[in-house]
């Protein structure tokens, strides 16, 4: 897929996602999977792969903190039917 966005603007609007998804701890991974059919540790696995690092590494990067922790603080059990909502967001992935 080629997307034209200048280095320099994809960093900073990458930034501000991060930023964005560190200030909104009420927005659960499991509704972004929901809707998006991503979430922040799809984000820090992605940033893994592009800076030769470990999946933790990375989504320490995007969480701002290691996962376990920010899980712990900030992470609430999924209901039934948030999972399935994931669920057919995920299928739409291919």
């Amino acid at each position: 897929m080629d997307i034209n966005i200048d280095d320099a603007a994809a960093a900073a609007a990458f930034r501000r996602l991060v930023a964005h998804l560190r200030h909104r701890t009420d927005a659960q991974n499991v509704d972004l999977m929901g809707l998006a059919g991503f979430c922040r540790n799809c984000l820090g696995d992605w940033v893994a792969e592009a800076g030769d690092m470990t999946k933790e590494e990375g989504r320490s990067l995007v969480y701002g903190m290691p996962y376990a922790e920010w899980k712990v603080k900030h992470q609430g059990e999924a209901t039934p039917e948030q999972l399935a909502r994931m669920q057919e967001s995920i299928a739409k992935n291919g």
